[in-house]
This record gives C-alpha cells, sequence and structure tokens, in this order.
C-alpha cells in the first residue's frame, strides 16, 4: 500500500489503547510521524515506543495542559496535519442516580477535550491550507442508550461539532469528519460487558455481522477519512458498526430472513 501519511504530523488522543492505539499504529505504517496523548502516560509511551513515535502524557479534560501539547507538537515538527481525537470517558447509571461530577467528567474528556484538541491544531493547519481532523465519536452519539446518558450527550456533541467545524473550517483546506464505531473489541467494551449479569451472547447477536468489531477495523476507516483519499469528503459521519444501526428495531416480521 502506498504510503499515504509520508511526510505528515499526525496526533491521536486517546492513543494509548483500543481504537485510539489501532489507529497510532495504521497511521505510523502508512509513513506518518505519531504523536500519541493519552492520560496514560506508561501505556501511551508503550504504544509510541512501539511504532516509533512520540508521546506526551495528557489528561484531555484539561484544556490549557491538552492546547500546550497540540501547540508543542506544532511548534516542535514545523506542522501538524492529521488530528484524531479518541480520548473519551464513560458514566453508568440512570438519570436519576448519575452523579454531577460523573456527568461533568464524560462531558469534560469526551466533548470539550474534542473542541480543545480542534482549537488548537486548527492555526497550524491554517497556516499551511491543509489539514484533516477525524473525530471518534460512536453509534451512541446517534441514538440513545439506557444507563448512558452522558456518553449518548457527549458523543451526540461530537457528531455536530463536526459538522459545524466542517463549515468553518472548508474554506481553509482543512476538512473534519466524525467516525461512528458501533460495538467494537476493546479494553473498554470489556468493561462494560463485565457489568452484564449474563454472558455476552446476546449483545454480540445484537449485531447483523454476527460478531464484535476490531479496533483495527476502525482504524482503516479513520485512515481513509484522514487521507487525500477522502479529499472531497467533510463533515460526514461514517458509521462502522457491522450493521447495528440499520435495523429499525421492531422484531423480525419474516423470521429466518
Amino acid at each position: 500500500m502506498p504510503w499515504r501519511f509520508a511526510n505528515r504530523v499526525a496526533v491521536v488522543t486517546g492513543g494509548a489503547s483500543g481504537i485510539g492505539a489501532a489507529t497510532a499504529r495504521a497511521l505510523a505504517a502508512e509513513g506518518a510521524a505519531v504523536v500519541v496523548v493519552d492520560v496514560d502516560e506508561a501505556r501511551g509511551a508503550a504504544v509510541a515506543r512501539e511504532i516509533g513515535g512520540e508521546s506526551l502524557g495528557v489528561d484531555v479534560a484539561d484544556g490549557p495542559e491538552l492546547t500546550h501539547a497540540i501547540g508543542h507538537v506544532g511548534r516542535a515538527h514545523g506542522r501538524l496535519d492529521v488530528l484524531v481525537t479518541s480520548a473519551f470517558a464513560a458514566s453508568f447509571g440512570s438519570i436519576e442516580s448519575l452523579g454531577r461530577a460523573e456527568w461533568d467528567r464524560t462531558i469534560a474528556v469526551t466533548l470539550t477535550g474534542v473542541f480543545t484538541a480542534l482549537r488548537a491544531a486548527v492555526p497550524f493547519m491554517r497556516e499551511r491550507g491543509y489539514g484533516a481532523v477525524v473525530n471518534v465519536a460512536s453509534v451512541s452519539g446517534l441514538a440513545g442508550d439506557r444507563g448512558l446518558s452522558a456518553y449518548n450527550a457527549a458523543k451526540a456533541g461530537v457528531v455536530n461539532l463536526t459538522r459545524a467545524a466542517a463549515l468553518e473550517l472548508a474554506a481553509a483546506g482543512i476538512r473534519v469528519n466524525a467516525v461512528c464505531p458501533g460495538l467494537v473489541d476493546t479494553p473498554a467494551l470489556r468493561r462494560a460487558l463485565a457489568r452484564l449479569p449474563a454472558d455476552e451472547a446476546p449483545v454480540r447477536a445484537a449485531v447483523p455481522a454476527g460478531r464484535f468489531g476490531r479496533a483495527d477495523e476502525v482504524a482503516r476507516a479513520i485512515c481513509f477519512l484522514a487521507s487525500d483519499d477522502a479529499s472531497y469528503v467533510t463533515g460526514a459521519t461514517l458509521v462502522v458498526d457491522g450493521g447495528l444501526t440499520a435495523a429499525t428495531g421492531i422484531p423480525d416480521l419474516v423470521p429466518g430472513t
């Protein structure tokens, strides 16, 4: 495969594990100089060593810290071509039981962190007249889930922030898109499944593809949107969910199909 990201600099937030780590690996494999940004400094450094990149231990909920980190990358490399925002936090609980601190943390990491990263990266992209941003949203930003109100709200915000940013930045040569993964086999999904009273079979069965997705499958979608292969794509939301959101939820009217 041609090196679509040769001589390009990429920042991946939440790059220490799951979809973020898979994306960092995929970008590096295609020639990008990748900077992994994650609150888990040790695991972020491990991913960076593996791909020959750099790492920065940053809590994306800390606006000044994240702004400084992305500014450092842009100044040190003299450019910033690709931004992938994959960091998130999730809180479980009914609206009545969810604490304000849990709500605030979920919004701060999952939505405000995307805004902060985007705002910090844009000046470097605008200077060169080129940039690609891919925000990792979720199918949970397209519909609701019981017990995930904060996560739903945050990811829905990411989807619409993506659209608004795409409109504002298109004239500057900066594309902004989002991916909406479904049930992807990551450490975060495993932690969620551990909360189930029974095994995970019914959850997997809800996916028409019959399986959970892999992080590298989402990473390939992200790389497409970040590459010049998607040069006329901006403001789009690419769903990567094995068909999960294709259904209306109505019980089968024609069993066996």
